[in-house]
């Protein structure tokens, strides 16, 4: 088995402390007013730098969180087309506060912007192949870590969303979670999941469009895994769960955000 001391193929990855700051006191008296990922900024100093190898030795980064539980399901986070920063880091510390073993790959080799025309030349200068592999070896070394109960998970936002759907069809996963991502796959394609998938999409949203997510349903249905798919709509635009983003809508952020909780919840148990 692998852990989280730097033995199998991990690389001297630092053991994991903690403050002596009572957070859940701090996160309580936030809680009534922020969401997840606005209220845990600070929350991302508690994630952990972790390094691993694909299976052809090309490195794989990104942060790890834990649950205060000695064992748990898992997570794969998938960023936006941002690439890795702290909005996507404090959603991983949540996902820890709630049971899960969080890891927030890093798909852009440590760099993340603000800037949509660095962004865009991020997104075209990844390695399909190479993204692949970095999931599917994450996938496989969260579900050998001892802190894990062997259901992993996967979710992801915009960009994210899209490969959040690609790693579940790439090597099986227990449940998928994908946040207004490209989801224009072939039936034959699809027949590849073997788990549960939750999507939330935007009725304003104008490159996830609904007739996208409308073949994507009947794509579903001929590869006979309708009875895995859930799907939310809501009165929004794209990127509405991001709290850093123009089109944030709170109130569709949480509902969204509760809903996805609880399928992990039931997905993983």
């Amino acid at each position: 088995m692998s852990d989280l001391n730097g033995r199998s193929r991990l690389r001297a990855v630092a053991p994991l402390a903690f403050s002596d700051v009572d957070r859940r006191s701090f996160l309580a008296a936030l809680g009534a007013v922020l969401l997840p990922s606005q209220r845990s900024y600070a929350q991302a100093s508690r994630l952990k730098s972790v390094e691993l190898e694909t299976v052809d030795g090309s490195p794989v980064r990104g942060m790890v969180a834990l649950p205060d539980a000695a064992v748990g399901p898992a997570v794969v986070l998938i960023h936006e087309w941002w690439g890795l920063n702290d909005q996507i880091k404090a959603v991983a510390s949540e996902l820890a506060e709630h049971g899960f073993v969080a890891f927030a790959i890093d798909l852009f080799d440590s760099e993340s912007t603000d800037d949509p025309d660095r962004a865009t030349q991020l997104v075209e200068a990844i390695d399909p192949d190479l993204v692949n592999s970095r999931l599917i070896a994450a996938i496989g070394w969260l579900s050998a870590l001892e802190r894990v109960n062997g259901k992993v998970a996967t979710i992801g936002w915009g960009f994210g969303g899209g490969w959040s759907l690609d790693a579940s069809l790439a090597t099986p996963v227990d449940a998928t979670v994908i946040y207004y991502g490209d989801v224009e796959k072939t039936a034959t394609q699809l027949e590849a999941l073997h788990g549960p998938v939750l999507c939330h999409f935007a009725t304003r949203d104008e490159f996830v469009t609904r007739e996208m997510v409308e073949r994507f349903e009947m794509a579903m249905a001929e590869a006979g895994k309708s009875q895995f798919l859930t799907v939310y709509w809501y009165d929004a635009d794209y990127a509405f769960a991001n709290p850093d983003g123009e089109r944030y809508d709170a109130s569709d952020a949480r509902l969204a955000w509760d809903r996805t909780v609880e399928f992990l919840r039931a997905a993983l148990a």
